[in-house]
Parts: C-alpha cells; sequence; structure tokens
C-alpha cells in the first residue's frame, strides 16, 4: 500500500511539477502576439540594399503606430539624414525641404530600401511562420509573406524575446538586411 501511494505521489510530481519550456515557434507566436497587442513599437535600423552592382547602406530611426504604419527619420549618412518619411500598406511618402514625394515600396524592380523596416514588421505581424530554430541564446524565424506578385521570405533573428535582425529574400536572393537596436513597445 505504501509503494502504491508513494508511486501515485511520484507521478503527480512527475506530471504537475514539470512544465515543458516553450520551444522556438511558442516564442515567434508570443513575439507576434505582443507586437500586435502593443500600441505600437519604435527602433532603429541600419539597412544595407544589395542589388549587386551597388550596395546602399543607411540608418533611421522608426517608429509603428498599432496598425503598423511605420514613420522614420534617415539618422546616416549625413548626406542624407533628415529626410523622414512615412509607409503603410497603401504606399509610401518621404519629407524632404518641406516637400513630400510619394514613391512606390517596389521601384526599378525592386523593393525600395526605404521600405525595409516597414516590410521587416509587417512580416512579423501577418507573415506565414515557415519554421523556427533554437540558437543557444537567442532564434531564428523564417516567414514567408507576399509582396506585389513575388514572394518575400524573411528570416528574423530574435535575441531576449525582441528582433535583432533580418534578411529580406526577393526571388531567390537576398536583397535586404537590417539591424535593428533599441526596440521599444509602445
Amino acid at each position: 500500500m505504501r509503494w502504491k501511494a508513494l508511486a501515485i505521489l511520484c507521478a503527480v510530481f512527475l506530471f504537475c511539477g514539470c512544465k515543458k519550456a516553450d520551444g522556438p515557434l511558442e516564442q515567434a507566436i508570443g513575439l507576434r502576439n505582443r507586437i500586435l497587442e502593443s500600441n505600437g513599437c519604435s527602433f532603429s535600423a541600419t539597412v544595407t540594399a544589395d542589388y549587386g552592382e551597388k550596395i546602399y547602406v543607411f540608418s533611421m530611426d522608426c517608429t509603428a503606430d498599432k496598425d503598423g504604419t511605420v514613420s522614420f527619420c534617415v539618422t546616416k549618412p549625413e548626406t542624407i539624414a533628415g529626410i523622414t518619411g512615412r509607409i503603410s500598406a497603401e504606399g509610401g511618402a518621404l519629407t524632404f525641404d518641406d516637400k513630400v514625394l510619394a514613391f512606390q515600396t517596389l521601384a526599378d524592380g525592386e523593393i525600395s530600401p526605404v521600405a525595409a523596416p516597414w516590410v521587416f514588421l509587417k512580416t512579423l505581424r501577418s507573415g506565414y511562420m515557415r519554421g523556427c530554430t533554437q540558437g543557444s541564446d537567442s532564434y531564428q524565424i523564417e516567414i514567408d509573406d507576399t509582396y506585389e506578385e513575388d514572394a518575400l521570405r524573411l528570416k528574423i533573428l530574435v535575441e531576449n524575446n525582441l528582433p535583432v535582425s533580418g534578411e529580406v529574400f526577393w526571388k531567390g536572393r537576398r536583397v535586404l538586411s537590417i539591424a535593428v537596436e533599441h526596440f521599444t513597445y509602445m
């Protein structure tokens, strides 16, 4: 009788006392939920656009509202610092010297590099999560999203439950990468 009671007690401890740690997919879903439930977010982004013949690098401070519209201010390089803009699903607009210039997020057959923060956030908010891989202190999410008629694939690295970088693949090649710092929920 004592052994039977001890066996039942051990079984209760084993089933109730152990909780499996969240895997990378559960963590990715949690990240998406935090983004969707917040009033928005802010972050600094360094974007690298690789179009084969030329590589462009610039930095910007970004703020996104609850609906995913991203406002930004270019901080580097100095030659274009101060240019501001806003990007949403409907398109984008740049402001410099008090003039507003509308632009498409697709330009000359390529994704506009200034659209990278919006594409990054839009994909985190609504893309199809293809898979996740666990690292020692991080995880990577592979997400598919559509852009015009061509599918985008993003690989997003997450550390401490915050996105820190991403790569945008379009038509099978990496065209944009984004390094994210100071990601904060509002």
